[in-house]
């Protein structure tokens, strides 16, 4: 059983209950996400499957995919991910076990809508969908004992993986189709589309929302993001991931991430070994895959470390600050980086490096950390929270601090 509480139904945790690490780990994973999101706010669509399809990719932009790939992609958003599953069984315990189910779900419902509405209204990469369809499905498992959870969790990040293994066989360059090589038309086609309009972006991004939301989630999303959810839970009530282990299992967790890095560097290798060849793109993605997994623990252990050694610390306080604000912070990305690279703002997408880009996310990062720190001082929630919170218990909560 967790030591995170709370001191009533309604009420939000008062800072010197929270623990400092699990905000913190929250914090660092919605700044880090930005690292890949702002390629696909950016860039075509398929340069996330291969960076080589589109824009130059020498020289420092070259390092700036390279790091992103090594440190960033699939682990932030595995961080992420195993917190919603943390969060889920920490909202159940913190309620009365008769109106703790419901609870969940109103609260679950009105994660969906809010991510429909991010997803087609705004930018077709939301993650709030998978979390609310997840999370309808996945609560019922909160009652397992934690290697069972985990047990699952595994299994379901290996579907995907062995039917990437499988396609990769039987099919090998086919199995990707157009999404390897694609045409130059098709990615123009795109630049134009987010270049344009408000009204114009539609045509892209409702049916790749739609896809994502139903094909995608059905083939791949649900079993990654499912199984680290359920990881999730297991890490909470093992008490990993807050703060109630030995110092010597999170140095083994940052071990662990250190091997996970050299497994996805093995995959780079790999990839540009065959010279980037279709063949074996199914097989290469399996590096990233299964490596993301071990750099995100390295994560929580590194993490958790520091908040133990400095947990007053001005990047304890800031991270922590980043992470009780962390659905505002998300949404607020979306925002910025539309208006930023969208035709309805600046219209600069399809053209910034990638280096210019990460350039970007780092000075996004400054504000991000500034916004939440003072908000926080003023106010006891971020804006996204404190509706969340309003709507899930039907009856406005109270925000300023003072209040």
């Amino acid at each position: 059983m967790s030591t995170y509480c709370v001191t009533d139904n309604t009420e939000p945790t008062p800072p010197s209950e929270r623990i400092a690490s699990l905000d913190a780990i929250r914090g660092v994973a919605v700044l880090g996400i930005l690292v890949i999101n702002v390629r696909v706010f950016s860039m075509p669509e398929l340069t996330l499957t291969n960076p080589n399809v589109y824009g130059e990719f020498t020289g420092l932009n070259y390092w700036s995919w390279l790091a992103g790939h090594v440190l960033a992609e699939l682990k932030f958003i595995t961080l992420f991910s195993a917190l919603f599953g943390a969060g889920i069984v920490l909202f159940i315990e913190s309620k009365p076990e008769g109106s703790a189910l419901r609870l969940h779900h109103r609260r679950t419902g009105w994660l969906l809508v809010i991510g429909l509405a991010h997803a087609y209204l705004l930018w077709y990469g939301d993650i709030l969908v998978p979390y609310a369809l997840c999370g309808f499905v996945l609560v019922s498992f909160r009652q397992k004992a934690p290697s069972t959870q985990a047990k699952l969790g595994v299994v379901l990040l290996l579907v995907p993986s062995l039917l990437e293994l499988v396609a990769g066989v039987t099919l090998g360059s086919e199995a990707l189709a157009g999404q390897w090589s694609p045409a130059e038309a098709t990615l123009q086609s795109e630049v134009a589309t987010y270049r344009g309009g408000w009204f114009e972006q539609f045509d892209h991004r409702l049916p790749t929302a739609l896809r994502r939301q139903t094909l995608g989630f059905l083939g791949q999303t649900f079993w990654r993001v499912g199984g680290t959810i359920l990881l999730g839970m297991a890490l909470y009530n093992w008490g990993v991931l807050t703060d109630e282990r030995s110092n010597r299992l999170y140095s083994l967790l940052v071990v662990g991430g250190l091997v996970g890095v050299g497994v996805i560097l093995a995959g780079v290798w790999y990839i540009e070994a065959s010279d980037w060849s279709a063949d074996v793109a199914l097989f290469w993605q399996q590096f990233n895959y299964w490596g993301s997994l071990l750099v995100a623990g390295g994560y929580v252990g590194l993490i958790t470390l520091y908040t133990r050694w400095r947990p007053e610390g001005p990047f304890t306080r800031a991270f922590a600050a980043v992470g009780r604000t962390a659905f505002t912070n998300y949404l607020l990305q979306t925002l910025v980086a539309t208006t930023v690279f969208y035709g309805h703002g600046l219209g600069l997408f399809g053209s910034v490096s990638r280096a210019e880009a990460l350039g970007m996310v780092v000075a996004f990062w400054v504000i991000q950390v500034l916004f939440s720190v003072l908000w926080l001082h003023v106010f006891r929630f971020g804006p996204v929270e404190w509706l969340w919170r309003t709507l899930t218990y039907g009856e406005r909560q109270p925000l300023w601090r003072s209040g």
